[in-house]
């Protein structure tokens, strides 16, 4: 069968095909090498149904090699007839010493043994009813690997239907009998698990508990219970380990002690489970190497069997040890009569471990329960959490409260340390759950990590550089997902100085053998591993005192910055207790408000002025440019008159005057706007006047005529578009020309406005304001000539 279900061809195919090459061995005629089945028939073998063989099955049959098919369609073109050729058993037959050349005897031998095991029942002609097999009736999804683990275990089973299980070290998880199912069907520790529990379940097999000389159960064993009865073994064999028996003392039975055939007054669970026991051990298992207990001699001779009442420890006995049955009582110190008696300290222990033990049946250390109620069986309700555990739902459920706590704050500083390297914060959650992905992978699944909170924490979600770049984790880079060229270009530098290394020894070392050559270049490699290490380690200090000298200087500019902000919020309150320098406001920070105002009010006036003269004035005319100015002032100031008693007919004029200062900073306010609109029509009329000047129009028909004489304009000069685009051009020309000349007529009044300023007063004007002011002495009254 080993050599049948081994054959090339049949590696990574489905158990159903491996279950359809041996039950059409099993029927191969021995004559011919040829079965003729239908369809139907063959999926009733394998407990599936027959669109599924046809679809699934049948050509992976073809494709494997292993079968030869030929069909004969049905009624609506499927695969009705077939009439296959197991090509193992045709290559083989005539082979002698073959384990595939089978005589016509093993073929029946095969035939009713597969009948047996999986037979889907037949209701002849003659009404003979031929029953199903043992597991015949077993249909729908995983039946054919079902049936297919069955009869490799009927087959591995001995006389007395005991399956001799694997050696070597197995998942203590999943137990010795799944290893070795899983080794027969190729498959994983957890996949056999299941297969076992649905076997278990039809009683098909069952799993034993050895009992040990004490009473402890031991090994498991895994039987088959139909090979034991096909044999003549009813039921389960039961026996003792053979060991010797040690001696028992007698002991007593305490009051309140629950005894072997009494029921325990705790309602806590028991520590083992309801698994049949078997106490036979003739035969040990392989992988045990030591009993539970450990055989001593006896030494002394055994008088007469001495009977335990309870069977548990600590249990005291009738007598009390050399002293007499009269005296033992009150010379033990035990309760005289008519008094209470005391519990021992055997029970008063027992009532403590009892009390506190939980529902387990054993002690649970404080703060358990409440772990265990923070325990959440689901994973986080964050999305972006579940998509990055969701490779692993599996091995969070085993973690305790704390230890999703943990695992969930480690998921979220990976996430950021994952965006902090240019990932996608959308992307970064997949990315996460790939890394895990792929790190079960490199462990063999979610069923063979023990562990799994230092599991996660220290392997499966950290990222792991292969080279220096911060951005790689096992070859990959995080930004691009695409291979790390950093991690190819450290590979091709080991490869460069292993090609170095070896030319410097054939040149030093010439005629080396092979096997020498190999140890001294293996040498050279290590010293200069050594040597990139050293380095390694100097560079990384260097880092770190680069790294900490960094984060000095970081934290000395914020300690910097934060007493410049102090300074500068001191200074600040400083100037805002300043009062105001022109009504002297408290607390005006230099400047109120509607001074301020007046200010600015006061400069835009001085700006129209300029904007008019500029506009209209002769520039080399100071009494000109002075009467411009004054009448822009008298006008900007009846428009702040006009503005006034417009927002005095629209509001209450009762509560402006209770309250002056906000009277003073609305009128302030409203100088203010207008002007500023003063300003800008100042402004646009100085850009008109300009723009009529002689310059403005000469630059303006230059650029039309300019614009006419493009290349596309040439041949139809005065047509619409031509036209059009030329007098946008000429405006353009225009209005640049009469910004220019108001920014240069500008800039001389004002150089005019401050050559007067700097220019001191002549005496004329500056005598009689020193003759108007008061002479102070005796003799003030008198002239001085």
């Amino acid at each position: 069968m080993r050599a049948l279900l081994e054959a090339p061809g049949l590696g990574g195919v489905s158990d159903a095909v491996r279950l359809a090459v041996v039950v059409l061995a099993s029927r191969t005629p021995s004559e011919t090498g040829v079965v003729v089945i239908r369809t139907n028939e063959l999926a009733r073998w394998l407990g599936l149904s027959a669109s599924y063989v046809a679809s699934a099955v049948l050509p992976l049959l073809r494709r494997s090699g292993v079968v030869c098919v030929e069909t004969a369609e049905g009624d609506y073109g499927q695969d009705d007839g077939l009439k296959c050729k197991v090509m193992p058993l045709w290559d083989a037959s005539g082979s002698i010493g073959h384990p595939l050349a089978l005589a016509k005897k093993e073929f029946a031998v095969l035939q009713r043994l597969v009948e047996a095991v999986m037979a889907p029942g037949w209701k002849h002609r003659d009404n003979r009813v031929t029953p199903a097999g043992l597991i015949g009736t077993r249909t729908g999804r995983g039946s054919a690997t079902d049936r297919l683990a069955l009869l490799l275990l009927v087959m591995e089973a001995r006389e007395n239907g005991r399956v001799r299980q694997c050696g070597g070290a197995v998942d203590t998880k999943r137990g010795r009998a799944a290893a070795t199912l899983a080794r027969l069907m190729g498959c994983t520790a957890a996949a056999a698990e299941g297969i076992l529990g649905r076997l278990e379940e039809r009683e098909l097999v069952c799993r034993v508990r050895v009992r040990t000389g004490s009473g402890l159960r031991h090994r498991t064993r895994l039987v088959v219970p139909a090979v034991a009865a096909a044999h003549g073994h009813t039921g389960v064999d039961s026996g003792r380990e053979g060991r010797a028996d040690a001696l028992v003392p007698v002991f007593s039975d305490p009051d309140g002690a629950a005894r072997g055939s009494e029921p325990a007054d705790s309602d806590t669970e028991p520590q083992v489970n309801g698994s049949p026991v078997t106490d036979d051990a003739d035969v040990a298992e392989p992988g045990d190497t030591a009993a539970l207990h450990t055989d001593h001699p006896h030494l002394v001779t055994r008088v007469s069997p001495l009977a335990l009442s309870g069977g548990f420890s600590g249990e005291a006995g009738g007598g009390c040890g050399d002293l007499p049955d009269r005296a033992c009582v009150r010379e033990d110190g035990g309760p005289l009569r008519g008094e209470k008696p005391k519990e021992s300290p055997v029970d008063e222990r027992v009532g403590q471990r009892t009390a506190g033990a939980g529902a387990g049946g054993r002690p649970k250390a404080a703060g358990w329960e409440t772990a265990q109620q923070q325990r959440r069986v689901g994973l986080p309700a964050d999305l972006r959490l579940r998509v990055a555990l969701g490779p692993v739902a599996w091995l969070w459920e085993r973690l305790s409260g704390w230890q999703q706590d943990q695992v969930e704050a480690a998921t979220k500083a990976e996430l950021t340390q994952l965006v902090g390297l240019g990932v996608a914060p959308e992307g970064a959650p997949r990315l996460l759950a790939d890394r895990l992905t792929d790190r079960l992978e490199e462990t063999g699944g979610e069923a063979l990590v023990t562990g799994p909170y230092g599991w996660l924490i220290r392997r499966g979600l950290p990222q792991r550089p292969a080279c220096s770049h911060r951005k790689c984790d096992d070859g990959i880079r995080l930004d691009t997902g695409e291979d790390c060229e950093n991690c190819g270009n450290v590979i091709h530098l080991r490869r460069a100085r292993r090609v170095r290394i070896g030319a410097d020894i054939d040149r030093e070392l010439p005629g080396l053998a092979d096997r020498e050559r190999r140890r001294v270049l293996e040498e050279r490699l290590r010293e200069q591993a050594a040597i990139d290490a050293e380095d390694l380690a100097w560079r990384q200090e260097q880092a770190r005192a680069e790294r900490a000298r960094r984060d000095a200087a970081r934290a000395a500019a914020a300690e910097q910055a934060e007493r410049e902000r102090q300074a500068a919020a001191a200074a600040d309150a400083v100037r805002q207790a300043l009062a105001c320098e022109d009504c002297g406001r408290d607390q005006a920070a230099g400047l109120c408000e509607p001074c301020d105002h007046r200010r600015q009010t006061e400069t835009l006036i001085g700006e129209a002025g300029l904007l008019a003269a500029a506009g209209s004035a002769d520039l080399t005319d100071p009494g000109s440019i002075a009467a411009v100015a004054a009448e822009a002032r008298t006008a900007i100031g009846d428009s702040i008159a006009a503005a006034w008693q417009e927002f005095l007919q629209i509001t209450d004029v009762a509560a402006l005057e209770a309250d002056p200062e906000a009277a003073r900073d609305v009128y302030a306010f409203a100088a203010l706007q207008t002007a500023q609109q003063a300003v800008r029509e100042y402004q646009d009329n100085a850009l008109a006047m300009l723009g009529r000047i002689e310059e403005a129009e000469a630059e303006a028909r230059r650029a039309y005529r300019a614009e006419q004489g493009r290349p596309w304009f040439q041949h139809n000069p005065t047509g619409a578009d031509a036209v059009a685009a030329a007098t946008k051009a000429a405006d353009a020309a225009r209005e640049r020309v009469a910004r220019y000349l108001l920014a240069t007529r500008l800039e001389q009044l004002r150089e005019q406005a401050h050559a007067r300023t700097e220019r001191p007063a002549s005496w004329m004007d500056r005598l009689p304001g020193l003759a108007a002011r008061p002479l102070y002495g005796d003799d003030s009254g008198a002239v001085i000539a």
